[in-house]
């Protein structure tokens, strides 16, 4: 989970499989439903009309007061988490993973997967700019799912053992307004609170063994973030980190590993390593690195030790970005929104894609309509071709009939003769007048102030919360069901179906999730 407003943060976040288990785990098998479904289209071509996508979201953070129409702790509209989770499985996102990243927002996510049950599920962990939990300063904590509210803290910066047990479970305050970015916490090992550190585990323990039958499919979000250490230092990072490895690798059976890591690689991995071993041979189950903006030597680093790779739209802002996601192997890649954040914006590089995209859906669609409408003149005039030759007869026989009945001696002399009487411009009797086709409008003439067509369609009505409706999205608040351009994007750069980057990644994301 990203704790920032959308597209500003280039992060990287993981759930891992360890190498072992990868190497004999067959994920380039097409499954029975691509099979059955159509053949795959190659160079990013549009798929058949039989195939229906379906997505997990591996990262969203239905948690955040936002989708319950809470915007900065002030009501701006109804609760609309409902709408949010069935938008999502409209467009095919049936399954989606709610990312806690502190005990109250992990406790959030779990009410939403009783909720949502067979929809929704969770992760449990503390990230690591919320590890200011284990400092004896704690008070510039932020948790990114803003659902801590209460009033600054005015507890005393040292903890006995009996207050650590108490308020280990206990969120602790956001701060009024956020850190200065530039004027990082103090790099200093005496504020580890030795005394609490015991205590939020235990915590965290507890927390995760009570549910792992309720919703709970990971441990997560957790991991480091040098590129926001106003809200945690690099120390305390690493001690919030390594104590939630420790733990993590103490479980039995263990739990997919959602992490976290931005700007601090090196760091990362050998946490990692010293947990599970030099090549994660210790860690039982997979996981996935989440909205990935890391190097191309990072990501094949990562996934040579086995772990997946996870994109959103923060991991499409730059040509750079995007050249990176090109090399991710369809037997790595999971997808995700990271929403509310990480949409998908207009002066991102990956918006072209999405462009180029839909461009050549509208020329398919305009093709097949011309076609079509061809098709539907030619049987027009075949069929007025046919009804003229029929009436021409009839006239013909009925013109025949009164002439020989009716006829004048000059008319029958002229019969008789050869010669015609000329009948002008009259319409003959039985005739039918000839429709005039209706000319098209030109284009001066037809209505000025008609809307563009957006290049970029939406799926469903936007408007500001200032103008919710039900039914409708909120304009910057990023939705599971814009999952659906996350895949179009990547298939648009590596140069494949939508089909086949949506089954690549259920495949992976059900693999390591254990997910049905």
């Amino acid at each position: 989970m990203l704790m920032r407003l959308s597209v500003s943060r280039p992060s990287l976040h993981i759930l891992t499989r360890p190498i072992l288990s990868s190497r004999n785990w067959n994920t380039t098998a097409p499954s029975a439903a691509m099979a059955s479904n159509s053949t795959l289209a190659g160079n990013g071509s549009s798929e058949t009309s039989t195939y229906k996508p379906r997505y997990i979201d591996i990262g969203i953070n239905l948690a955040d007061p936002i989708f319950r129409g809470h915007y900065h702790g002030k009501p701006r509209h109804p609760d609309d988490l409902a709408g949010v989770v069935q938008r999502a499985i409209d467009v095919g996102c049936t399954k989606l993973i709610v990312t806690g990243s502190s005990f109250k927002s992990s406790r959030d996510a779990l009410k939403i997967a009783k909720e949502f049950p067979q929809h929704v599920y969770t992760t449990a962990g503390i990230h690591p700019c919320s590890s200011s939990i284990f400092s004896t300063s704690r008070h510039l904590h932020h948790d990114e799912s803003g659902s801590e509210s209460e009033s600054p803290s005015t507890q005393p910066t040292t903890t006995t053992t009996e207050t650590a047990a108490d308020t280990a479970s206990t969120p602790i305050p956001v701060c009024a307004a956020d850190p200065d970015p530039s004027a990082p916490q103090p790099e200093d090992p005496l504020l580890i609170d030795h005394v609490r550190t015991p205590q939020l585990i235990a915590s965290l323990s507890d927390l995760i063994t009570a549910n792992r039958n309720a919703g709970l499919m990971a441990f997560g979000e957790f991991g480091l973030d040098y590129d926001r250490l106003h809200y945690c230092s690099r120390t305390i990072q690493l001690h919030s980190f390594r104590s939630q490895l420790s733990l993590a690798a103490s479980l039995t059976p263990q739990l997919p590993l959602f992490l976290h890591s931005r700007a601090a690689h090196r760091d990362f991995v050998d946490c990692l390593k010293e947990a599970f071993g030099p090549n994660l041979e210790r860690l039982e189950k997979g996981g996935v690195v989440h909205s990935f903006t890391g190097t191309l030597e990072e990501m094949k680093e990562l996934m040579d030790l086995g772990l997946f790779i996870g994109v959103n739209g923060c991991s499409f802002k730059t040509e750079e970005n995007c050249a990176v996601v090109k090399e991710i192997r369809l037997d790595r890649i999971m997808l995700e929104t990271d929403g509310p954040w990480c949409e998908v914006r207009g002066g991102h590089e990956g918006w072209k894609y999405l462009v180029q995209y839909y461009q050549r859906e509208r020329e398919k669609k305009e093709a097949e309509e011309r076609k079509k409408k061809e098709e539907e003149e030619k049987e027009e005039e075949a069929a007025k071709a046919l009804a003229d030759v029929s009436l021409n007869n009839t006239n013909g026989t009925e013109s025949q009939t009164q002439s020989a009945g009716n006829a004048t001696p000059a008319a029958s002399s002229a019969a008789a003769s050869g010669t015609s009487t000329p009948t002008g411009q009259q319409q003959q009797p039985g005739q039918k007048r000839e429709r005039r086709k209706k000319q098209p409008q030109p284009p001066q003439q037809q209505k000025k102030n008609a809307k563009k067509e957006s290049e970029v369609p939406e799926r469903f009505k936007v408007v500001k919360k200032e103008k919710w409706e039900e039914g409708a999205m909120v304009k910057g608040r990023n939705e599971p069901c814009t999952i659906e351009r996350i895949a179009i994007i990547v298939a648009e750069i590596k140069g494949t179906s939508v089909e086949e980057v949506c089954e690549a990644a259920w495949r992976n994301t059900v693999g390591v999730f254990g997910l049905e």
